[in-house]
């Protein structure tokens, strides 16, 4: 069969905030071939990475990412790589064509999974998908007494794990990001694991981040996530040798599978964090789980939005038993919740397991397109470059 359509949807809800929550605003990719289709979810700012399908070509390494998927053969897993490497090849140049590219083999995936009649973890070479702890991923509150009232609601609704990130964190001195710290502690229980997510705000400052251990020790958080930008791979090393107890955790920056290996090699990491919706998709994200069970880092997955980017964050590590827990958001907005007709919940023993329906296991709500739908067109020389797709 061949690819004969890739459709997207830009959603957005109607007033979109001014704090790191991803889910406000969502770019679907449908992919139809053969009379099946396929759905995937970029983690990207929706208009410039439509753009990115059909821009003009500006050279032969720049050309639009339509060029390498459009028409070309989809009948088993091995087009899915040949069609990930033209990609790479043709767009080498154009920036965003990594966002772009995530959705489109998320959905790739998906499309093959329904094909096949067999879930996304089962092509990947798994025979069985264990359950994650999934850790409710929410924002720090404005004050330390809100934090507390989070972490309270966390350990209310049964979670075992919680992570707190940006908002003011880092922002402030080093005594109020105590304060924050501790509430979560408190909030949380002597018991719960606790992870803090810095949201990369001291940029490479080794210092900076040091003063924050004493805080993170003393209430035996698990890990700090993003202290630095992804490529400060050197402020990572020099951190990890001296936060000791707390593990350093990053990856959720990384557009392709070599920059997640370097941080693995280079960064002291004791958890890699990927995204399906940035790195790539599905296949570099599976890359990346392979070296991780051999190099004994734990692999983790990164989503903050939709059930359907849950499903597609956990395929690459789903076999992996040892790698168990899994980022939950439990914050996002209506848009992402209601985004598929069913939703991935935590089972009696707080446990996730993705769905065992075939692809991504998730239907999505047509009526939630409708409702949150925006329609875009891109004119060159008024010629119709791009025009999104009615439903």
């Amino acid at each position: 069969m061949k690819i004969e359509a890739v459709d997207f949807f830009y959603l957005t809800m109607p007033i979109i905030r001014d704090i790191g929550d991803g889910s406000q605003d969502a770019l679907l990719v449908r992919i139809q071939a053969g009379g099946h289709e396929g759905w995937g979810e970029c983690e990207a700012s929706p208009l410039v990475t439509m753009a990115a399908w059909n821009c003009p070509m500006s050279h032969s390494a720049c050309k639009p990412v339509s060029a390498s998927v459009l028409g070309h053969s989809l009948n088993d897993p091995k087009d899915i790589a040949r069609i990930h490497q033209l990609v790479r090849k043709q767009s080498l140049d154009l920036l965003q064509t990594d966002h772009l590219l995530s959705g489109i083999d998320i959905a790739l995936w998906d499309l093959m999974g329904k094909k096949l009649e067999t879930p996304v973890y089962r092509l990947l070479g798994y025979n069985q998908a264990f359950p994650k702890l999934p850790y409710a991923s929410q924002l720090f509150g404005d004050t330390p007494q809100q934090t507390l009232e989070k972490a309270k609601a966390v350990r209310a609704n049964h979670y075992r794990a919680a992570k707190f990130g940006w908002g003011p964190y880092g922002q402030g001195t080093v005594e109020q990001d105590h304060d924050h710290v501790h509430a979560a502690r408190e909030g949380l229980g002597p018991d719960g694991i606790l992870l803090i997510d810095a949201g990369t705000v001291w940029q490479d400052d080794v210092e900076a981040a040091s003063q924050r251990l004493k805080a993170l020790q003393e209430c035996r958080v698990t890990w700090l996530e993003e202290p630095f930008i992804s490529a400060a791979l050197g402020a990572y090393r020099q951190l990890s040798l001296k936060s000791i107890s707390v593990k350093l955790a990053g990856g959720e920056g990384c557009h392709q599978a070599h920059q997640a290996f370097n941080m693995m090699d280079y960064a002291g990491l004791g958890y890699i964090q990927i995204d399906t919706g940035r790195v790539g998709g599905i296949s570099p994200a599976f890359q990346v789980a392979q070296r991780a069970a051999k190099q004994n880092v734990n692999y983790v997955n990164h989503t903050f939005t939709s059930y359907l980017a849950l499903s597609a964050s956990i395929q690459p590590y789903a076999g992996l038993e040892s790698h168990q827990i899994c980022e939950y958001p439990v914050e996002a907005t209506t848009l992402a919740r209601k985004l598929t007709q069913t939703s991935i919940v935590p089972d009696e023993d707080g446990m996730i397991t993705v769905p065992e329906a075939p692809g991504l296991g998730l239907a999505i709500d047509p009526e939630t397109i409708d409702r949150y739908r925006q329609e875009v067109q891109i004119k060159v020389n008024n010629r119709i470059a791009f025009e999104s797709t009615r439903r």
